[in-house]
């Protein structure tokens, strides 16, 4: 494992991008060595009894050996490897490796409006700053492919990490999401309520019907899907909808009102009210968009 670190410089440029990187590294630390090693500048450095405070958000990877975290919000944690550590800006925290074990670690520091509005929107919480991802390669990859294009400093290489950095947020995101419902035998309900909404896409199917197909009361399947989701059943249905009536109305041919009809909505006038609401564009004006040369 490469002993790495970079701390960028950035531009007027790189910062109205939305999301800066600001550092990133890879170290392996041997058992018994003194953590964090000297030769990180005193504003990122520190000591256990102290703790530290950044003004940046960081995702760390321990991919290896055991130890310690704890911050303000999140308490006392074990860490293992396969552990994601999020740190947030104000925030104090300390962190490090068991002196039996030691660790190996990726991490990556940045900043932007982008990344703020994702931690301001709740995606990650300051209470829940530990994620285990167990060994992922693609993780590996893209922290690596950071420190790669971080040593090279070619023209433009902010925005590709940064890009980067969002892939790693999502990754994250989306284990923290399976993991609200490891053990609850959900995934198999929420797959099979998908495809029954997706085959009867033009038949009159509710999503009450759906439920009694799965055998589960309503109010506990609309608890469940739009839990993993993030969509209520019937809000998912319009939008499967909705799409469909894009692609049907890319036939000239095919009258508005018998769009309407053949996806089952209540009358024309309600059809095209809702298009507007969800596109923006009336049914009429999304066709003449389409038949734009």
């Amino acid at each position: 494992m490469l002993n790495y670190y970079k701390y960028l410089p950035l531009s007027t440029e790189d910062e109205s991008w939305g999301l800066s990187v600001l550092n990133a590294g890879s170290t392996h630390v041997l058992p018994g060595t003194a953590y964090p090693g000297r030769e990180h500048p005193a504003h990122h450095s520190f000591d256990w009894a102290k703790g530290r405070v950044l003004q940046e958000h960081q995702v760390i990877y321990i991919t290896g050996g055991t130890g310690s975290f704890e911050s303000d919000n999140g308490g006392k944690r074990k860490i293992g490897a396969g552990t994601i550590i999020l740190l947030f800006p104000g925030e104090r925290h300390r962190y490090r490796p068991d002196k039996k074990t030691g660790w190996d670690e990726y991490w990556v520091g940045f900043r932007g409006t982008i990344t703020q509005r994702l931690f301001d929107k709740k995606f990650f919480r300051p209470e829940n700053p530990i994620i285990d991802m167990g060994f992922n390669e693609e993780l590996l990859s893209l922290f690596q492919g950071i420190i790669d294009h971080a040593q090279k400093e070619k023209a433009g290489y902010q925005p590709l990490i940064a890009g980067i950095v969002m892939h790693i947020l999502g990754l994250v995101y989306t284990r923290s999401q399976q993991d609200k419902f490891e053990g609850q035998d959900i995934d198999p309900i929420v797959d099979k309520a998908r495809v029954l909404f997706r085959a009867n896409i033009e038949q009159q199917i509710s999503p009450t019907d759906v439920a009694r197909e799965l055998q589960i009361s309503y109010s506990r399947f609309r608890k469940i899907f739009k839990e993993y989701t993030g969509l209520a059943p019937g809000q998912f249905q319009i939008q499967l909808k909705i799409h469909r009536a894009k692609e049907m109305l890319a036939d000239p041919a095919k009258l508005i009102k018998e769009i309407a009809y053949d996806l089952n909505f209540e009358s024309g006038f309600y059809f095209s009210k809702l298009f507007k609401e969800k596109t923006g564009l009336t049914p009429q004006q999304f066709r003449r968009r389409l038949q734009k040369p």
